[in-house]
Protein backbone atom coordinates (compact mmCIF):
# COMPACT_ATOMS: atom_id res chain seq x y z
CA UNK A 1 0.00 0.00 0.00
CA UNK A 2 1.48 3.07 -1.05
CA UNK A 3 1.97 5.86 1.99
CA UNK A 4 -1.09 8.98 1.85
CA UNK A 5 -0.17 12.65 2.58
CA UNK A 6 -2.64 14.83 3.35
CA UNK A 7 -2.96 18.56 4.55
CA UNK A 8 -5.67 21.00 5.56
CA UNK A 9 -7.17 21.92 2.31
CA UNK A 10 -5.90 18.69 -0.10
CA UNK A 11 -7.71 15.82 -1.22
CA UNK A 12 -6.24 12.70 0.21
CA UNK A 13 -3.61 11.63 -2.22
CA UNK A 14 -0.71 8.30 -2.89
CA UNK A 15 2.52 9.82 -2.45
CA UNK A 16 5.47 8.56 -4.90
CA UNK A 17 8.27 7.44 -2.69
CA UNK A 18 11.10 7.44 -4.45
CA UNK A 19 13.17 4.07 -5.27
CA UNK A 20 16.77 3.38 -4.09
CA UNK A 21 19.20 5.09 -6.21
CA UNK A 22 22.51 3.34 -7.69
CA UNK A 23 24.59 2.97 -11.00
CA UNK A 24 21.94 2.76 -13.85
CA UNK A 25 22.30 -0.20 -16.09
CA UNK A 26 24.93 0.60 -18.42
CA UNK A 27 26.71 3.27 -16.88
CA UNK A 28 29.97 2.92 -15.05
CA UNK A 29 31.29 4.51 -11.70
CA UNK A 30 34.19 6.61 -10.95
CA UNK A 31 37.01 5.11 -9.34
CA UNK A 32 37.52 6.75 -5.85
CA UNK A 33 40.91 8.73 -6.12
CA UNK A 34 44.39 7.63 -5.50
CA UNK A 35 45.79 9.46 -2.68
CA UNK A 36 48.98 11.27 -3.72
CA UNK A 37 52.19 10.30 -2.21
CA UNK A 38 53.20 13.61 -1.06
CA UNK A 39 49.90 13.10 1.58
CA UNK A 40 51.12 12.58 4.69
CA UNK A 41 48.79 10.73 7.05
CA UNK A 42 47.24 11.96 9.85
CA UNK A 43 49.44 10.14 12.27
CA UNK A 44 52.24 11.86 11.45
CA UNK A 45 50.66 15.48 12.34
CA UNK A 46 51.45 15.47 15.98
CA UNK A 47 54.75 14.45 15.14
CA UNK A 48 55.46 17.53 13.60
CA UNK A 49 53.90 19.73 16.31
CA UNK A 50 55.95 17.64 19.01
CA UNK A 51 58.87 18.47 16.85
CA UNK A 52 58.21 21.99 17.47
CA UNK A 53 57.48 21.69 21.55
CA UNK A 54 60.04 22.41 23.77
CA UNK A 55 60.74 20.96 27.08
CA UNK A 56 60.52 23.51 30.02
CA UNK A 57 61.75 22.73 33.96
CA UNK A 58 59.34 24.27 36.67
CA UNK A 59 61.19 24.11 39.64
CA UNK A 60 59.92 25.27 42.93
CA UNK A 61 61.97 25.29 45.94
CA UNK A 62 59.88 24.12 49.05
CA UNK A 63 61.65 21.42 50.85
CA UNK A 64 58.91 20.99 53.48
CA UNK A 65 56.19 20.31 50.99
CA UNK A 66 54.64 16.80 51.15
CA UNK A 67 53.35 17.34 47.21
CA UNK A 68 53.32 19.59 44.60
CA UNK A 69 51.97 20.18 41.22
CA UNK A 70 52.12 22.51 38.51
CA UNK A 71 48.77 23.85 36.98
CA UNK A 72 48.29 26.09 34.30
CA UNK A 73 46.77 26.98 30.71
CA UNK A 74 48.48 24.36 29.18
CA UNK A 75 46.77 21.60 31.38
CA UNK A 76 43.40 23.63 32.19
CA UNK A 77 44.20 24.14 35.58
CA UNK A 78 44.15 20.29 36.44
CA UNK A 79 45.64 19.62 39.83
CA UNK A 80 45.98 15.46 38.72
CA UNK A 81 47.79 15.82 35.53
CA UNK A 82 51.17 17.47 35.60
CA UNK A 83 52.81 16.08 39.56
CA UNK A 84 56.29 17.29 40.48
CA UNK A 85 59.34 15.49 41.37
CA UNK A 86 61.01 15.93 44.60
CA UNK A 87 64.66 16.68 43.82
CA UNK A 88 67.01 17.22 46.42
CA UNK A 89 65.51 20.62 48.17
CA UNK A 90 62.76 21.40 45.85
CA UNK A 91 60.74 20.18 43.56
CA UNK A 92 60.78 19.91 39.40
CA UNK A 93 58.17 18.68 36.23
CA UNK A 94 59.74 18.74 32.67
CA UNK A 95 57.34 19.56 30.44
CA UNK A 96 56.72 19.58 26.52
CA UNK A 97 55.07 22.72 25.61
CA UNK A 98 54.72 24.30 22.13
CA UNK A 99 55.02 27.67 21.43
CA UNK A 100 52.80 29.80 22.99
CA UNK A 101 52.24 31.91 26.32
CA UNK A 102 50.96 30.46 29.51
CA UNK A 103 49.93 31.23 32.76
CA UNK A 104 50.70 28.94 35.63
CA UNK A 105 50.76 28.01 39.35
CA UNK A 106 52.49 25.53 41.77
CA UNK A 107 49.96 23.97 44.14
CA UNK A 108 51.81 22.95 47.13
CA UNK A 109 49.87 20.71 50.06
CA UNK A 110 46.42 22.09 48.48
CA UNK A 111 48.02 25.92 48.77
CA UNK A 112 47.88 27.78 45.45
CA UNK A 113 51.64 30.24 45.10
CA UNK A 114 52.89 31.79 42.34
CA UNK A 115 56.35 31.24 40.78
CA UNK A 116 58.65 33.56 42.71
CA UNK A 117 61.25 33.00 39.90
CA UNK A 118 58.85 34.29 37.29
CA UNK A 119 59.76 36.96 35.06
CA UNK A 120 56.42 38.05 34.49
CA UNK A 121 53.11 37.71 36.00
CA UNK A 122 49.30 38.85 35.56
CA UNK A 123 46.62 39.37 38.01
CA UNK A 124 43.66 36.88 37.89
CA UNK A 125 39.62 36.31 39.25
CA UNK A 126 40.93 35.16 42.83
CA UNK A 127 42.71 38.19 43.88
CA UNK A 128 46.10 37.54 43.50
CA UNK A 129 48.78 36.90 40.23
CA UNK A 130 49.33 33.70 37.75
CA UNK A 131 53.00 33.54 36.79
CA UNK A 132 53.43 33.78 32.98
CA UNK A 133 55.90 31.74 30.75
CA UNK A 134 56.38 32.54 26.53
CA UNK A 135 58.18 29.48 25.28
Amino acid sequence: MQPRHTEPGMVDRPVTVPKARGTPSGATQKPAPEKSPEAKPAAEKPKQEKAREKTVEFRLSMPQARTVCVVGTFNNWDTNRTPMQKDGSGWKANIPLAPGRYEYRFVADGQWLSDPNAKESVGNDFGSTNSVLVV
